[in-house]
């Protein structure tokens, strides 16, 4: 598991985009969080940082916004507005579980028994002016994303601009805990 405290919208979004940067094809991420939380920021930076220079729209009425980056086929879901798990077989969702398409799933539980198992879980809490955030592997694929954020400091982490939005890091693992703050993630 990895906790970071993310001072800004620019941070929420240069973690989205240091995902990017790793996902494999049929990558499954859950966002959580409260309204207004950051989960759109988040996939916003995910999508810019895969190359998408176009809007991003909250799928909030839509349920569902499909993006076409490339080779790469993503779907952002917003279930909050489900009525019922059951119509994700009608809104497409058994066609996009090919193995290949990368499915971002805000307000997973009003999926459950119907959306696949997550890959990686992202929660995400008001701190203050900015945000928590709580990435958890759920699988081998999950793990490898956890594995290759930058996250906590490392020997690149003093060649980092400082003027950049900073994180509060917090890694824990079984051999204990580190905590540092560092610039934000190019």
């Amino acid at each position: 598991m990895l906790e970071l405290v993310l001072d800004s919208a620019a941070a929420t979004e240069a973690l989205g985009a240091d995902l990017a940067s790793a996902l494999p094809p049929g990558g499954v991420i859950y966002l959580r969080g409260d309204l207004g939380s950051g989960k759109t920021t988040l996939v916003r930076g995910l999508l810019h940082g895969l190359g998408h220079d176009g809007t991003v729209k909250s799928p909030t009425y839509t349920l569902v916004e499909p993006y076409q980056i490339t080779d790469q086929r993503l779907f952002h879901w917003d279930l909050y507005r489900l009525a019922d798990p059951e119509e994700l077989e009608f809104l497409g969702l058994r066609e996009q579980l090919d193995g290949k398409a990368i499915l971002l799933i805000e307000w997973p539980e009003h999926g459950l028994g119907e959306l696949p198992a997550a890959d990686l879980e992202i929660t995400l809490d008001y701190a203050g002016t900015g945000r928590s955030s709580r990435l958890e592997a759920h699988s081998a694929t999950g793990a490898m994303l956890l594995a290759t954020l930058d996250y906590p400091c490392s020997a690149n982490a003093a060649a980092r601009n400082s003027a950049r939005p900073l994180f509060m890091v917090s890694s824990h693992s079984l051999a204990g805990t580190e905590s540092a703050t560092m610039p934000a993630p190019t």
